[in-house]
């Protein structure tokens, strides 16, 4: 079905998200939809229902086209997951203001100066497996590895106690939850996570370091390129940003493969593919449970056929665009070899994970150390998934090997 830009979007919608908060699948709906004529309109449990781009040159399409809006969402009852509307920062910005911030912060995560951490990533994962190995098995994937490699990493770049990891996963899981917390909650929870920043941004102000936060505040205090309230609310997203993600994804990377055991005897075998295995499992893993961040039309815009009126948010199911037939070849099979993998696991367009080169030699390392110093590796117990969420993964995976 296609509507015309003069007359209202009268069309049904779905309840949506489509894919489940425990495991990995991507739901089923995802390519009836993409297959089917058109849109198709969707509706979160809160806000406006909204337009849900399913197929790859659609999402390039929105993600790329200065057209569609991020920032016209503080004007909107914006689609989400949960009661809190999080319609500040970095990620709920528009050129130029996002230039100006995104530039700030974009010269720490540049492929050279990420490619110079590799050797301490690569120390800290096998410290980290010699530690798990001591212990003995079962060992908790997520809280032993998964979640410590990127948590170390984004510490010492940014410049945050890594002592303080407790309150910063609390503080992370809340800013991630759909709904086990009231907006008032969710509100209380960010302005906690603002302050304890702000003490870390003047402490650093006293005693400078040779870190991130300290270039920050010094193109705050120096430079005037961005204000107090944009400081910290950038430090708390690269903290946030900065590791919850990767953490997520090395134990759902480790579940992918143990399913498919061809695919991990091949690294085994060849672990020049890791790279390649690492692009392809961003490439296959649906991270999200639903699409989020949606973009507003400024002007009627025609996408897959049919027209979003001005004012209309579009979400991106970068989970099903990841998975269209019409741009990779048996998509719904993993082939850790896969080449020309030009997929959206870190997104498109302005709002590009600037944060991308870290991620993959984080995922690189991580997955080279799991398949060549466990060879045995397993599950060992049930895993515990995350619930209420907005990225899926386990919570806690016991392992042995």
């Amino acid at each position: 079905m296609t509507t015309s830009a003069s007359e209202p979007a009268t069309c049904p919608f779905d309840p949506y998200p489509y894919n489940e908060a425990a495991g990995l699948e991507l739901s089923g709906r995802y390519e009836e939809v993409r297959r089917a004529e058109g849109l198709r309109r969707v509706r979160l449990p809160y806000g406006e229902p909204a337009w849900l781009v399913t197929r790859y040159e659609d999402a390039r399409f929105v993600l790329g086209d200065r057209r569609f809006s991020r920032a016209a969402c503080v004007d909107h009852d914006e689609p989400r997951q949960s009661a809190a509307q999080i319609n500040s920062g970095i990620l709920a910005m528009d050129p130029p203001d996002h230039t100006r911030l995104r530039r700030l912060v974009t010269k720490a995560f540049t492929v050279q100066r990420v490619e110079r951490l590799r050797p301490d990533i690569r120390a800290l994962t096998g410290s980290l497996l010699d530690d798990m190995v001591a212990a003995g098995p079962p060992a908790d994937l997520v809280d032993a590895f998964a979640l410590p490699l990127p948590v170390s990493v984004i510490c010492r770049l940014l410049g945050v106690p890594e002592e303080d990891r407790p309150l910063f996963r609390k503080w992370s899981d809340d800013a991630l939850s759909t709904s086990s917390l009231t907006a008032e909650e969710a509100e209380a929870s960010r302005e906690e996570l603002r302050a304890y920043m702000a003490g870390l941004v003047a402490e650093r102000r006293a005693r400078p370091a040779d870190d991130l936060m300290t270039a920050l505040i010094e193109a705050r205090d120096q430079e005037d390129r961005l204000s107090e309230p944009e400081l910290i609310d950038l430090c708390v997203a690269v903290l946030v940003a900065g590791h919850e993600t990767t953490a997520t994804q090395i134990p759902n990377f480790v579940c992918t493969l143990l399913d498919r055991p061809g695919e991990l005897a091949r690294l085994r075998e060849d672990p020049g593919l890791i790279p390649s295995a690492v692009e392809e499992l961003l490439r296959f893993v649906p991270l999200g449970t639903a699409a989020a961040s949606p973009r507003y039309a400024t002007e009627d815009v025609e996408v897959g056929g049919t027209w979003v009126r001005k004012g209309e948010p579009v979400l991106v199911a970068v989970g099903a665009a990841n998975r269209d037939e019409r741009r990779f070849a048996a998509p719904d099979t993993l082939d850790v070899g896969r080449e020309g993998n030009q997929h959206l696991g870190f997104g498109h367009g302005v709002h590009h994970c600037l944060g991308a080169p870290l991620a993959r030699v984080e995922l690189q390392e991580a997955l080279r150390g799991l398949v060549l110093r466990l060879p045995g590796l397993h599950v060992a117990g049930d895993i515990v998934w995350k619930t209420e969420m907005l990225v899926r993964g386990p919570r806690s995976m016991p392992v042995g090997w």
